[in-house]
C-alpha cells in the first residue's frame, strides 16, 4: 500500500499556503484577510510532515520544479475553515464516476492542530492515505451510515470490508452506557442508534477505506477478500470491484503502477518551501492584427472594461500589452488602488487593429512587463486573447512561456485557433475558453468573469448574476433575483449593438431606474447602473426597448451584503477537456454556499459548439446516472450530442418560489469511531463533535458560470450511439413472497430520453449476477414499460416457490436500447426474508464484558518557532 502511495504522488502538484508549488496542490486558508501565524504555520507544517513520514512520502519541493497554479481555484487539498460551526471531519469532495479523480480533500485547521481528532478518526497518516485513496483513484467508502448492516447467510453483518474484521453490536445511551441492539421488526435489522464497535485487535489488515484508524489495518481490500455483499459507496458504484482492483485497473495510475519499482529505505525526510502571494499580478496581452477588425476588437474593448471595472481586485498590480506586427506595452504594472486608476487603464484599452498576428512578440513582451516588480514571473497571470490565427510559430515559443512559472489563460476567438493556446493554459494552470464573436452569447464576458483568482474569501469577490442575450427589434425583458448573501456592489451592465435603446429597470418595492441614473459610454455601446450601497433582495426586472433589428446582452454582478455570510456560488466544468467519441461526456455544476451543498435549485447548462449548434440540458441532483450523489449541491448531466469542433459550456442556476436547502457536505471521507473492544471490554471514544446548522435565509436567486472550453475529435464519422447508462440505486424488499424493486430510470442514451426495455435477473448468488449476468433467473418483464431518464420505476413480482425464512435474494438490471445496446449490469440489490418475531442471529454478543470506560484525551501543545523548526528540517 505504502509503496503505491508514493508511485502515485510524485506526478501531481504541492501547493503550501497561498501559492503553487509542487506535486500536489494544497492551500492554507485564513478567512477575511487574517494573517496566518508563525504558531499556526508551524504546527501546520508538524503535522503535514508527519503525515508525509508516516505514508513514505518523497517530497523534493526545490525551486526548478515549481509549477505554480490557483491555489483556491484548483487545489486538491484544503486546509479552511469548516462549512458549519463545529464540523471538522475530514473529508473528499467526489463526484465523478468510479476511478475518476475527485475534487479535492478538505481538512480544518482544528482537526490539523487538536490531537483530540487522532481518537476519533485514527492517525492524521492514516487518515490522510483514506482521503488520497477517494482523491487520486477513485475509490469509494466501505462503511455505510446509511444502511450499516444486512443480512448475509441467515446471520446479520456490520456493513465492511472485510468480512474478516471482528467486533460487536451495541447501542450507546444518552447517558453514555451500552446496551444490547434491539431489532425493527419491519426491516429486521438492527434499529437507529445501533453501532458496530470493532476489535482493537484485528487478525486481517484491511481494508483502509473502511477503518484506517485501527493499527493493524495496513492495506486495501483485494479481490480475495473483498466483502461484495456490503451495501456500500464502493460496492454500489465500482460494481462490487474490491478497492484495489479500482486502483490497478481503473485509476489515473492504472499504467503507472504495473511498472512500480520497489519504493527507497527509509524514506527521505519532507522538504518544504513555504511562498506566500503578496498580491495578485496580472498582464493583459491582447491581440490588436488586421483580423481583429470590426466587431471583435470592440467585444474585446468591452470584456477587458468589464474586467478591470469590475473583477480585478483592489491592490493587485496590472500590465497591457498589445501585439500584432511588433509588440507594444500600453502600461507597465500599475497598482490597483482607486477607482481612477481603473479608468485610466480602461481608456488605454485598444480601440483599431491592423497588422499580422505576431504571437511570440506577445508573450514575450508580456512575460518582461511581469517581471518588473521582482524579477521573476513566479505565480504572476497572463490573460492571453487572440483569434488564434498567428503569423508565426506559437507552437515554438510556447514552451519557454510554459516554463516561465506564470499562469497563462487563453481566450480564442477563432475555431483555427493554434493548439499551443490550449497547451500553455493546461500546463500552467490556466484556463482555455472559446468565445464566440456572435454578441448575443455574451461569451467574451462571460471568460473574462471566470478568470477570477480565489483567495478563499468569497465575500470580496463578485458574483455574476446573470449574463443573457438577445437580438430584437421590440422589448428584451427579463428577472435577475438577488438573494440575501449577495447585494452590495451591484451592477447592471448593457451592450448593444447599433443603437442607444430605452432602458429601465424595476427594484423589488417597485422603484424605476432609467437612462438618468444610468451611465452611457457611446464609443463602448454600454449602459451602466450602479446601485448605490445594498441593492434590495427580491426580483429586480429590466426591460430594453428598441426600435431597430440589434442584438443586447445584459450582465449583472454582485458582492456578499455581509462580511461574515459568504455568498452562493457556481462553479461548472466538464469531466473531459479532449474526447473522441469513445466515452461519454459529463456535465458539472455546483452550487454550494461556504462549502455547504444548495440543494433544490434549478440548473441549466448551454454547450455551443463553434459551428453555430446549441445544446441545452437540465442538471440533475438526483443521484442517478451521471450523478454520483444525491443532495450533494452537484448537478449532473452525460452530454451526447458530441460535435467536432471546440465548444463553449455556460451553466445558470435559478431558483424561484421553491425553497432550497443546505444539507451537510460529507459524502466520502474517514469515518468517525465511536470506540473499540478492547480484551472484551468496550472503550468508548470522546463523543463526535456536534454540527450546529444555522438556518439561513436566501429567497429567489439566480446565478450563472462558465467552465473551460472543450474539444471533440469523433474518431468515426458516424455519431457514436450510448447505451442507457448504468442503473445505481436499484433496492428490493421483500413482503412475503413478493418481491419488490425500485429504481432510477435510465434513458435511451445514457440519461437521457427513454430506453426501449429492461431485463431483470435474480440469484442466489452475488458472484453469478456479478460475473455472469445473463446465466442469473429471468424476471418476466413484459408488463414494464420504461419511463422518461429519471422517473422512478417500481416493480413488483412473485416468484415461482416459496421463500423461505431466512434467505437472501440478490437482483440486479440491465437497460437495453432501440439499437439494442445494453447498459452495464445495475448495481446488486439484496433482501431477505426473516419472519416477524424470529430471534435474529448474530445479533447477541455472548461472553462480552459490558464494561465501559470512556476515553478523555488531554491536549498538549507544543510552541515552536518557526526558525527553530526550518533548522531541524
Amino acid at each position: 500500500m505504502r509503496s503505491i502511495f508514493r508511485a502515485a504522488l510524485f506526478r501531481v502538484r504541492f501547493c503550501s499556503l497561498y501559492h503553487g508549488v509542487k506535486l500536489f496542490s494544497l492551500i492554507f486558508l485564513k478567512r477575511k484577510g487574517a494573517t496566518v501565524s508563525k504558531i499556526e504555520l508551524c504546527h501546520f507544517i508538524l503535522h503535514v510532515k508527519k503525515i508525509l513520514m508516516f505514508t513514505n512520502i518523497l517530497l523534493h519541493l526545490h525551486r526548478m520544479f515549481l509549477r505554480p497554479f490557483l491555489c483556491q481555484m484548483q487545489a486538491q487539498i484544503k486546509i479552511d475553515n469548516a462549512n458549519s460551526a463545529n464540523n471538522t471531519e475530514p473529508y473528499t469532495k467526489q463526484y465523478g464516476e468510479c476511478g475518476a479523480e475527485g475534487e479535492y480533500i478538505h481538512f480544518t485547521p482544528e482537526y490539523l492542530l487538536n490531537d483530540t481528532f487522532i481518537q476519533l478518526y485514527g492517525s492524521r497518516g492514516r487518515v490522510f492515505v483514506h482521503e488520497w485513496a477517494h482523491l487520486r483513484w477513485g475509490v469509494y467508502d466501505e462503511y455505510s451510515e446509511e444502511k450499516p448492516f444486512y443480512y448475509s447467510n441467515g446471520r446479520i453483518e456490520a456493513t465492511r470490508c472485510s468480512k474478516n474484521m471482528e467486533g460487536q453490536f451495541y447501542k450507546v445511551t444518552a447517558g453514555g452506557s451500552l446496551q444490547l441492539c434491539r431489532i425493527d421488526p419491519q426491516i429486521s435489522l438492527p434499529t437507529d442508534g445501533c453501532t458496530f464497535f470493532p476489535d482493537r485487535n484485528q487478525i486481517t489488515n484491511s481494508s483502509i477505506m473502511f477503518l484506517p484508524s485501527l493499527d493493524p489495518v495496513t492495506a486495501f481490500c483485494r479481490e480475495n477478500e473483498h466483502n461484495y455483499e456490503a451495501p456500500n459507496m464502493q460496492n454500489i458504484k465500482c460494481g462490487n470491484k474490491a478497492t484495489w482492483t479500482v486502483i490497478f485497473e481503473d485509476s489515473v495510475d492504472k499504467d503507472a503502477l504495473r511498472s512500480l519499482k520497489p519504493p527507497e529505505y527509509p524514506p527521505p525526510i519532507p522538504s518544504f518551501k513555504v511562498v506566500q502571494r503578496a498580491q495578485r499580478v496580472v498582464c493583459l496581452i491582447l491581440d490588436v492584427s488586421g483580423s481583429m477588425a470590426g466587431s471583435i476588437i470592440l467585444l474585446q474593448q468591452q470584456a477587458a472594461t468589464h474586467f478591470l471595472r469590475i473583477y480585478i481586485e483592489d491592490q493587485a498590480r496590472v500590465g497591457i500589452v498589445t501585439f500584432s506586427t511588433d509588440a507594444s506595452t500600453l502600461r507597465s504594472l500599475t497598482t490597483i488602488d482607486s477607482d481612477i486608476t481603473r479608468e485610466n487603464l480602461i481608456k488605454l484599452l485598444p480601440k483599431v487593429a491592423s497588422g499580422s498576428t505576431n504571437m511570440c512578440l506577445g508573450l514575450s513582451q508580456g512575460l518582461q512587463v511581469l517581471q518588473e516588480d521582482n524579477g521573476d514571473v513566479l505565480g504572476d497571470e497572463i490573460i492571453f486573447l487572440t483569434d488564434g490565427l498567428a503569423t508565426d510559430n506559437i507552437a515554438g515559443c510556447a514552451p519557454s512561456a510554459i516554463q516561465s512559472d506564470a499562469i497563462i489563460h487563453t481566450l480564442a476567438f477563432s475555431d483555427k485557433a493554434s493548439s499551443a493556446l490550449k497547451e500553455m493554459a493546461d500546463k500552467t494552470g490556466g484556463k482555455f475558453i472559446y468565445a464566440s464573436d456572435e454578441l448575443t452569447s455574451n461569451q467574451l464576458m462571460d471568460a473574462f468573469a471566470s478568470l477570477t483568482l480565489s483567495t478563499g474569501d468569497y465575500t470580496k469577490e463578485p458574483v455574476q448574476l446573470e449574463s443573457v442575450g438577445k437580438r430584437t427589434s421590440d422589448w428584451f425583458n427579463g428577472t435577475v433575483s438577488v438573494d440575501q448573501t449577495v447585494g452590495n456592489k451591484t451592477s447592471f451592465v448593457i451592450i448593444y449593438e447599433i443603437r442607444f435603446p430605452s432602458v429601465y429597470i424595476q427594484s423589488p418595492s417597485g422603484s424605476i431606474y432609467t437612462q438618468t441614473s444610468m451611465s452611457h459610454d457611446g464609443l463602448l455601446k454600454t449602459v451602466t447602473l450602479n446601485i448605490p450601497g445594498t441593492a434590495e433582495p427580491g426580483d429586480w426586472k429590466y426591460s430594453i426597448q428598441t426600435t431597430s433589428n440589434q442584438a443586447f446582452t445584459i450582465t449583472v454582478t454582485s458582492q456578499a451584503s455581509r462580511d461574515d455570510v459568504p455568498p452562493i456560488i457556481v462553479k461548472t466544468h466538464m469531466n473531459q477537456q479532449f474526447n473522441d467519441g469513445s466515452k461519454p461526456m459529463i456535465v458539472f455544476a455546483e452550487v454550494s454556499q461556504n462549502y455547504r451543498p444548495v440543494i433544490n435549485a434549478e440548473v441549466w447548462a448551454t454547450l455551443e459548439s463553434e459551428t453555430g449548434s446549441v445544446h441545452t440540458l437540465q442538471l440533475l441532483d438526483n443521484g442517478a446516472g451521471a450523478d454520483t450523489f444525491q443532495g450533494d449541491g452537484i448537478y449532473s448531466r452525460y452530454f451526447t450530442k458530441l460535435v467536432n469542433g471546440r465548444s463553449s459550456l455556460k451553466v445558470r442556476v435559478k431558483n424561484q418560489d421553491v425553497q432550497i436547502r443546505f444539507a451537510a457536505s460529507k459524502k466520502s471521507g474517514a469515518p468517525y469511531v465511536p470506540g473499540y473492544v478492547v480484551n472484551g471490554v468496550v472503550q468508548l471514544n470522546p463523543p463526535k463533535p456536534p454540527v450546529s446548522e444555522e438556518p439561513l435565509e436566501v429567497g429567489s436567486f439566480t446565478r450563472t458560470a462558465t467552465g473551460e472550453s472543450f474539444e471533440v475529435k469523433l474518431s468515426s464519422t458516424t455519431p457514436p450511439n450510448f447505451p442507457p447508462n448504468r442503473i445505481t440505486d436499484l433496492s428490493a424488499e421483500l413482503q412475503e413472497d413478493t418481491v419488490f424493486l425500485s429504481w432510477t430510470a435510465p434513458g435511451e442514451d445514457l440519461d437521457q430520453g427513454t430506453a426501449k426495455s429492461y431485463e431483470i435477473r435474480w440469484s442466489f448468488d452475488l458472484d453469478m449476477l456479478r460475473n455472469s449476468f445473463s446465466n442469473g433467473h429471468v424476471v418476466n418483464t413484459a408488463a414494464v414499460s420504461p419511463q422518461e431518464a429519471g422517473s422512478d420505476e417500481q416493480h413488483s413480482f412473485n416468484l415461482s416457490f416459496p421463500i423461505q425464512n431466512g434467505t437472501t435474494l440478490f437482483f440486479a438490471v440491465q437497460s437495453e436500447d432501440e439499437q439494442n445496446a445494453t447498459s452495464e449490469t445495475s448495481n446488486i440489490a439484496q433482501a431477505s426474508k426473516i419472519l416477524p418475531g424470529t430471534k435474529a442471529p448474530g445479533v447477541s454478543n455472548p461472553g462480552m464484558n459490558l464494561t465501559v470506560i470512556v476515553i478523555s484525551v488531554c491536549v498538549v501543545t507544543m510552541v515552536i518557532s518557526l526558525e527553530h523548526f526550518l533548522k531541524q528540517y
